[in-house]
């Protein structure tokens, strides 16, 4: 059980008014909470219970905090975090309380612009993500650790331990076995990627906030870098999702730059690609979405052919 007003008094000093749980977050548990005294809300950000977490996504907040430092290029467009405690005191997880971003999700604001102003979002997404990925890092691996020396050595750890969660909840994982499998006989290729830069982790239309009297789509915020990591940019969440489809999201490009076409990033793409299906597999069993991950072994499928 979450005890909103200890949090709150702990925290920040102040009882909690009035407290709304938020629907786009699919891991952490979200609330916008309104405190009296105070003009404005907060939110609350609770990580599931320890026994409730894969190993592959074991303490996601933690990670987030820790890349807070590294994200300086863009804070103007960050929550501010207003305080963290992972000591299980009051409950026992671990949260964080940050400042509430004004705006209207993405999701919902794009939805009152034509579509024609929809690339003019998707170029400012761009250059969002041409900052991040420019920022270069001390290793490989998520900010919190473990550091790694080589790229391959990232990958090849996430496949297992993705597989390894897998077949813990009584999943078959030898196709994602199989990519770790191929990861290791690439290695070399893999290590071509000899600089980590910053990976966002997540970023795309979910984690963006607009604003809301902009007469255009205006980017007045953006969240949630729980998964950020140390590696390759081709590797992020949101190239995966700037190429899925030929709309108006190619205007992402314009701002963000071309990516390397060459055979060995092509190679590349597609590990990734099966990285990306492989812990969609793991969030689709998690939120119980039982014929969506019968699914996920076609579509890693053709990735492997």
């Amino acid at each position: 059980m979450i005890d909103l007003q200890a949090i709150c008094r702990r925290a920040l000093g102040a009882e909690a008014t009035r407290a709304v749980e938020l629907g786009y977050g699919s891991y952490n548990g979200v609330y916008r909470v309104e405190l009296a005294g105070r003009d404005e809300p907060v939110i609350l950000r609770v990580a599931p219970a320890e026994d409730e977490q894969f190993d592959s996504e074991r303490h996601l907040m933690r990670n987030e905090y820790a890349v807070v430092p590294w994200l300086g290029v863009i804070a103007s467009l960050m929550p501010r975090v207003l305080a963290v405690d992972w000591s299980h005191d009051l409950i026992d997880r671990d949260w964080m309380i940050q400042s509430c971003l004004p705006g209207v999700p993405a999701p919902e604001g794009l939805g009152r612009y034509p579509r024609s102003g929809r690339t003019t979002f998707f170029r400012q997404l761009g250059a969002i993500a041409r900052l991040v990925h420019d920022v270069r890092g001390p290793y490989f691996g998520r900010p919190d650790g473990p550091a790694y020396a080589s790229w391959s050595s990232v990958l090849i750890a996430s496949f297992t331990q993705i597989a390894e969660d897998l077949e813990r909840v009584g999943l078959e994982a030898a196709d994602v076995r199989k990519v770790a499998d191929l990861a290791t006989q690439g290695r070399a290729t893999l290590d071509e990627v000899r600089e980590p830069r910053l990976l966002a982790g997540d970023l795309w239309t979910v984690n963006c906030m607009l604003d809301a009297d902009a007469p255009e789509p205006l980017i007045s915020g953006v969240l949630d870098f729980d998964r950020a990591e140390f590696g390759d940019p081709a590797a992020d969440w949101t190239i995966r999702m700037a190429q899925a489809k030929p709309d108006e999201r190619e205007a992402f490009w314009e701002s963000y730059g071309d990516l390397d076409r060459s055979a060995d990033a092509l190679w590349r793409a597609k590990i990734y690609e099966a990285r990306h299906l492989a812990a969609i597999r793991l969030e689709r069993h998690r939120l119980g979405k039982a014929e969506a991950v019968r699914e996920s072994y076609e579509e890693m499928a053709k990735v492997l052919t």
